[in-house]
């Protein structure tokens, strides 16, 4: 079939045709981001779960609908290795310049983007990966302490009563949260608790990995009273076969039901292996409708481009340590499994192995959804594992 016509975008963050099996939860964010904006109480949203549930996809659907009804956003990814004010100054910068080219916005956010230049200039010293330099004087005496904790609440209390002033709302949509430490991550809710709590539109969604959870808990308890937190998992029958066949009727072609089931059983409903796996059966297929036997060759070429590129590039950020570590879970079986009886399949003691356990979650490759267990953040790696290294 023509390949021009693919429907399927198996892309990180790449916005599917058919974002199957999410309207509630995107309805549901609608909602609460309105009525931030209107000054009403509403919790917003922290997604969670492995990669390829389409965490990426469904933050940024809630951001482009958002901006859409004419909320301000801020989107910033959180990478390894940075501190939260490094990657969130910038984006803030750029978001209040465009908001003070609004009619009447120079009035209004000229004393946020002052106190974004004091927080910046004072945080430099503590946090030395700021690059970024600002063109305007800074406020003194605001955000300007040094202290994260008080700065960022500070600054964002001053950006929430200018947005309120305009009747507008901000929006923070930060993804990767987990790779945030947890005392900046404490600073980050204190400050967005402390808007909450004087109704002023400043606001976030984010999007991580399940320790995400874990992590916002214990950097505040009270995380769990000012967040809706949805663990976004695989999609259900139903969703997973709209996935697949809402694209593909849009360009007049379908799939005969033994590919779906094909398709479905390799890809256990993962919304960017159906993504892959739609993609590569279309490209096989000679004319609709989709045949298993197309399918089934999409599953050999989708695991030899997910070896080439998605797998491999985790694959290659480890450790030969690491390494063995996963392997030696991936020789366990799918599922969980008990830090005991991976570090016997090692041929080691648990106390030896427990900082490779604890490395790989840091890195995000491993998560433990109960004490003492330890299972994949990427769905089907445990295959990969075993190809890769010869099991």
């Amino acid at each position: 079939m023509d390949p021009r016509r693919n429907p399927y975008s198996p892309g990180a963050g790449s916005q599917p045709l058919e974002l199957a099996g999410r309207a509630e939860l995107i309805e549901r964010a609608a909602v609460a981001l309105d009525r931030i904006r209107a000054g009403r109480a509403a919790r917003s949203f922290i997604l969670y779960g492995l990669r390829g549930v389409g965490k990426t996809v469904l933050l940024n659907r809630i951001r482009l609908d958002a901006e859409a009804r004419g909320l301000a956003s801020v989107a910033v990814e959180a990478p390894e290795g940075r501190s939260l004010p490094a990657v969130l100054i910038p984006n803030l910068r750029a978001a209040l310049v465009r908001l003070s080219a609004l009619q009447h916005g120079r009035s209004a956010f000229a004393g946020a983007l002052k106190a974004l230049a004091g927080f910046a200039r004072a945080l430099k010293v503590k946090f030395n990966d700021i690059e970024v330099s600002m063109d305007i004087a800074p406020s003194v005496g605001v955000a300007d302490s040094g202290d994260l904790d008080f700065d960022l609440a500070a600054l964002f209390k001053t950006i929430g009563e200018a947005a309120k002033k305009r009747e507008l709302a901000l929006v923070l949509y930060l993804d990767e949260l987990q790779y945030v430490a947890e005392p900046q991550l404490a600073a980050l809710i204190t400050a967005l608790h402390s808007v909450a709590q004087d109704q002023l539109p400043v606001t976030m969604v984010a999007a991580g990995l399940p320790q995400l959870a874990g992590q916002m808990g214990r950097a505040k308890s009270y995380a769990e009273r000012l967040f809706e937190f949805h663990e976004l998992g695989p999609l259900d029958d139903s969703a997973a076969r709209d996935a697949l066949i809402v694209p593909a009727r849009q360009e007049d072609a379908a799939f005969e039901d033994a590919a779906l089931v094909e398709i479905l059983a390799q890809t256990q409903g993962y919304p960017y292996f159906l993504q892959e796996w739609g993609k590569h059966a279309w490209d096989l297929a000679p004319q609709s409708p989709i045949r298993e036997k197309d399918a089934k060759l999409a599953t050999i070429t989708a695991l030899a481009e997910l070896d080439a590129s998605f797998f491999r590039v985790r694959f290659d950020r480890l450790t030969p340590t690491e390494k063995q570590y996963l392997y030696a879970m991936a020789q366990l079986g799918p599922g969980a499994h008990r830090s005991g009886d991976i570090a016997e399949k090692l041929g080691k003691k648990v106390s030896t192995v427990a900082p490779i356990r604890a490395t790989l979650i840091a890195k995000g490759m491993a998560y433990s959804p109960a004490h003492g267990d330890t299972a994949f953040t990427v769905p089907l790696f445990d295959g990969f594992m075993k190809r890769i290294m010869g099991g």
